[in-house]
């Protein structure tokens, strides 16, 4: 979701685990080159039986891979495209058989970490349990159990190290669940006291104006028109106060952003006139402004090429300006228009074009006063 609310297309996962993370499951692939090699050395079997085997060895790892991929998408729906896999992976392994015979087991290690990553408490160690089971029974009745006498205790140890991973990851997870809930709470408590004091603050204030506007209607009019005046007035800035307060979980704040603003632009070689303080800027402006001022900054950093950027701050607006390659022909983009309906919404105009000399960029976002 966008900060407004609207709906907005999916971006592909940032996060290194979300990108990389299945190299660490593809890596398992190498066990492949057993059953593999059973195939091809096996000498009472011609090219095509042994193509045969070897297309089923390929679909298993491509299975494999694939579910380990949709998995380290974290996606809230993994249940049922991890089961088919697996159950796609357990049909792959049973028509192999054939072909692979006791070689069959060098499949059990892929089975039994996708099912401790894919199956929910407790059927992901059931799944192990009867596994390793079945595997030490196969080879009991095939008589190779000396054969594969280490392998299963590999086998066990594979079990017991990928299910203690995924307690591990789910008590991570948990803690980071616990974490950002205080942290949410903190933040509301927070803003719980800043509504607190404002309000106090200012009812206060428009209390004692109103009480004494009231006396003043008769005795002196115009002075109770300036208590009246005053009222409004506290009353518009609380309320921006108040918006800005509670909005401050997702608002940008211009004090903040300036700062920031600063940094970006020396960071990237941008030579920066901008304002020590926000003090100058109405309140009830400054979250749009924050805004505002954010997304200018980066298109500046991003495509103007300047050398140079000025901030000018006023009482109902704020200009940003750079003596970049300006913005020639090309179309506003999603930002920017974000920001043209954000300012007109609040009743402010929004343009851009290029600077007072001709050259660069000039944006600016105003109010009446």
């Amino acid at each position: 979701m966008t900060r407004t609310g609207a709906p907005e297309p999916a971006a592909p996962p940032t996060h290194p685990w979300a990108r990389w993370g299945w190299l660490m499951w593809a890596v398992w692939l190498i066990f492949l080159v057993f059953p593999l090699l059973a195939i091809l050395r096996e000498p009472d079997h011609g090219p095509l039986w042994r193509g045969a085997g070897v297309t089923l060895i390929v679909a298993f790892g491509i299975v494999y891979t694939g579910a380990a991929v949709q998995l380290m998408r974290f996606e809230p729906d993994y249940l049922r495209p991890a089961l088919t896999a697996l159950a796609g992976l357990l049909v792959i392994a049973t028509l192999s058989i054939p072909f692979l015979g006791s070689n069959i087991i060098s499949y059990t290690p892929f089975l039994i970490s996708l099912a401790a990553f894919s199956l929910p408490r407790p059927w992901h160690w059931v799944f192990g349990v009867v596994t390793i089971a079945a595997t030490v029974v196969a080879m009991i009745v095939t008589d190779d159990v000396r054969e594969w006498l280490s392998f299963i205790f590999i086998l066990i140890a594979i079990a017991v190290a990928v299910n203690a991973a995924r307690f591990f990851v789910e008590q991570s997870e948990g803690y980071d669940d616990m974490r950002q809930g205080l942290a949410i709470s903190a933040e509301r408590e927070r803003v719980a006291r800043d509504v607190h004091d404002v309000l106090g603050h200012s009812l206060t204030v428009v209390s004692v104006k109103a009480a004494l506007a009231e006396r003043l209607v008769d005795l002196d009019p115009e002075r109770a028109k300036s208590e009246i005046a005053d009222i409004a007035r506290l009353s518009r800035e609380s309320l921006a106060e108040i918006r800005a307060t509670v909005g401050g979980l997702r608002a940008a704040q211009l004090a903040t952003e300036l700062g920031a603003a600063r940094d970006s632009l020396r960071s990237a070689g941008i030579d920066a006139d901008i304002p020590p303080d926000a003090q100058v800027v109405d309140p009830a402006h400054r979250t749009v402004l924050g805004w505002v001022l954010r997304e200018a900054v980066t298109n500046v950093v991003r495509h103007s090429g300047a050398g140079r950027c000025r901030v000018e701050l006023r009482a109902h607006g704020l200009v940003v300006e750079d003596d970049g390659v300006g913005i020639r022909d090309r179309r506003m983009g999603n930002g920017l228009r974000g920001l043209r309906e954000r300012v007109e919404q609040s009743g402010g105009n929004f343009t851009i074009g290029s600077g007072s000399d001709g050259s660069g960029t000039r944006l600016e976002a105003s109010w009446p006063s």
